[in-house]
């Protein structure tokens, strides 16, 4: 929760911190109340003025239980701030536990001052004991019309014309008169509205106060607070005046700090965009719709507008009632459809209905149900964050409920700005990612056709949304016909990461056709150049030269810097890693000495050069990793060379994989260069 957004609120708003209740924020309108009180003490002491100290024992019960407290009407004594001196006025404080954004824990207050409407309360209680002369004070203001004021018999029902309800209602003394004014009220507030009127009768309640949604004369709904009192004489009930005031903004604004609260709660320490999606459907449902979908557009970047367009359903929150839809869906939306234009017009789309009678345009025949059924109105909602629309959400609203409308977009608009930082983030991993994947992949090049050896390369990038990896391998053919082998992983998982690949890479190809020295001497050229032109850059590389040291033998002249060794799988499934040569990994040591080594390759054998993707997994000892390679090279060894790749691909490689996979095979034939050969592959 940001506390900064109750800054403008037009109520008092405090927020105290841990189990001492210290001071942490109060807004605007608490200041101007209450005055600055210190920030960083405890309650007790910001407030040592307080006269109802025992109102403070609250905040200890709200923070130990975690259940919200109310008071209504609250007595407060102490120094105001925007009045001179001191002295009893009234407020309704509302406390409940909270948790800011960086998660802090402590009680959240919002107060509503009530003194005008306590002292109105009582000036009616004072003034119903002095029965003739309240009569016909009310009766004179009715008469007036100056305010929506009525006046029922001792059991209910209305006695007397009220101008001020005939003006705000349409509703004519007829059709208001006894029990009809029930017909103005909302239909689903009536039931309510009723038992709460019939136990004040029954009771003979000194004040009644609840509030309503009345029908206005212009046929919406706005909330109105009900205040009424009887006039008594002696003991006797003789009648009941009351006043219906307006309070629609008031409400509202209660209502949209409600729901913004209860967005910050919902979505407090959630990471991930399609979770914090759905935590905000379940927001919006059932407090503003009956159903809410949400989309996330994959190509929105690079989707021109009025083109097919691709939605991932990533969240579908349905009130109780009503049928589900999976969460999780992918629909192809073609450019005509409503949801295609709302994201290429990048505003809402509004339409409202009878129910279940959605017309042509918004559900057109033969298209892929989205909308449910019993709708009366519904809400197109792009999701704009830096000129794109990153998602869209639909919200409807079923059957006898009040359709949506403005004010009811406006909370959409305000829930939903919750997710515009993770969308943000989303399409710049889009770009990145990218762009990333596109200088890798132009990089990771076929290899060389070479008589008498197998050469196979695989690339597999992370399953992982976020990853966009620094492996790398290379292939080539050098001028003294030895071929060249390298294999590498940049740290890093981005952009950057990608970029330094690409420069090592073509680094290392430069210095190994332009220079005739051991692997080790140029791995340690590269590594000076490494530590010179990336001072923050670590990286693991092999370099290696398969040469034919005598007509129809091969060997492995090799050097490893930090990298996981070599492994040599002979061709009766003997397997075993190449440990010699071993140096730290690229740009961590400043005085760089790497050394080489050489290691014959037996007919048939096959050597396999890998990144650690292969082999690691999160939580587990690398030298597990490395046995389990072992062994099923041990076992796919009999395979075509293309063929032992994706063997081991597919049974070492797991779904949730959050690192790249490089890998560079090459087989060495059973017989001589002058007989019969088999390669057993070349990629």
């Amino acid at each position: 929760m940001r506390l900064e957004m109750f800054d403008p609120a037009p109520i008092g708003v405090v927020f105290t911190e841990g189990p001492e209740h210290r001071l942490a924020y109060t807004n605007e309108v608490h200041r101007k109340t209450f005055g600055d009180r210190p920030l960083g003490r405890t309650v007790r002491e910001a407030f040592p003025d307080l006269a109802q100290s025992g109102y403070l024992d609250i905040l200890d019960r709200v923070f130990a239980t975690g259940t919200a407290e109310v008071l209504i009407d609250a007595p407060i004594d102490l120094d105001f701030a925007d009045g001179p001196g001191g002295g009893t006025r009234y407020f309704s404080f509302s406390f409940s536990h909270a948790t800011t954004s960086d998660g802090r824990p402590g009680v959240l207050g919002v107060l509503v001052e009530t003194t005008e409407r306590v002292t109105s309360a009582e000036r009616i209680r004072v003034l119903s004991e002095e029965r003739r002369r309240a009569l016909l004070r009310y009766r004179s203001l009715v008469s007036a019309g100056s305010q929506m004021v009525w006046v029922t018999g001792p059991k209910g029902g209305v006695t007397e014309p009220s101008p001020g309800w005939q003006r705000v209602t349409g509703q004519s003394w007829e059709e208001f008169r006894g029990e009809g004014y029930i017909d103005a009220i909302h239909p689903d507030d009536r039931a309510t509205a009723a038992e709460v009127w019939q136990r004040a009768l029954a009771e003979q309640a000194s004040h009644v106060t609840y509030t309503y949604r009345l029908r206005t004369a212009a046929g919406d709904y706005r909330h109105f607070a009900v205040e009424a009192a009887p006039v008594r004489d002696g003991d006797t009930v003789v009648e009941w005046v009351g006043t219906c005031t307006d309070i629609e903004q008031e409400w509202q604004e209660a209502r949209r700090a409600e729901l913004l609260a209860r967005a910050s709660a919902a979505t407090a320490g959630i990471v991930r965009l399609d979770e914090m999606l759905a935590a905000l459907a379940g927001v919006i449902v059932p407090e503003i719709a009956d159903n809410c979908t949400i989309y996330v557009l994959p190509q929105a970047l690079h989707r021109l507008p009025g083109t097919a367009l691709t939605a991932d359903r990533v969240a579908a929150v349905h009130r109780d009632g009503l049928p589900d839809l999976p969460p999780h869906h992918e629909m192809h939306l073609e450019s005509g459809s409503p949801l295609a234009r709302a994201a290429d017009g990048r505003r809402p789309v509004h339409a409202v209905f009878p129910p279940g009678s959605p017309p042509p345009d918004l559900v057109p025949p033969d298209s892929e149900p989205w909308l449910a059924d019993g709708a009366n109105s519904v809400v197109l909602f792009p999701v704009v964050v830096d000129g794109t629309t990153a998602a869209l959400v639909t919200a409807s609203v079923c059957g006898d409920r009040t359709p949506l409308g403005p004010t009811d977009i406006s909370l959409l608009r305000m829930v939903l700005k919750r997710s515009h930082t993770p969308l943000r983030n989303a399409l710049e991993y889009q770009r990145t990612r990218q762009v990333a994947l596109a200088l890798q992949r132009s990089l990771l090049t076929e290899p060389p056709r070479v008589p008498d050896l197998g050469i196979a390369v695989r690339y597999r990038p992370s399953t992982a949304a976020a990853e966009v990896g620094g492996d790398w391998y290379d292939s080539f053919e050098l001028r003294d016909d030895a071929v060249a082998l390298t294999i590498g992983d940049v740290s890093g998982h981005d952009l950057p990461a990608a970029v330094t690949m690409s420069q090592l890479r073509n680094m290392l190809r430069g210095l190994t056709l332009d220079r005739q020295e051991p692997t080790g001497t140029i791995l340690r050229r590269l590594d000076v150049a490494v530590q010179t032109l990336y001072l923050e850059c670590t990286a693991t590389c092999i370099l290696g030269r398969v040469e034919r040291p005598d007509p129809g033998h091969f060997q492995l002249n090799y050097s490893v810097a930090g990298h996981p060794p070599p492994l040599l799988v002979a061709a009766d499934g003997d397997a075993r890693f190449l440990t010699e040569a071993r140096s730290p990994l690229l740009g961590l040591v400043p005085e760089p000495d790497h050394t080489s080594a050489t290691e014959p390759l037996p007919p048939g054998s096959t050597l396999l050069l890998y990144t650690d993707g292969l082999v690691e997994r999160r939580g587990e000892d690398l030298a597990v990793g490395l046995e389990r390679l072992r062994r099923h090279a041990a076992t796919a060894v009999r395979l075509p060379l293309e063929a032992f790749c994706d063997r081991l691909l597919d049974d070492l490689l797991t779904t949730d994989g959050d690192d790249d996979v490089a890998m560079v095979a090459v087989r060495v034939p059973v017989a001589p260069a002058d007989g019969p050969v088999d390669r057993g592959g070349n990629g």
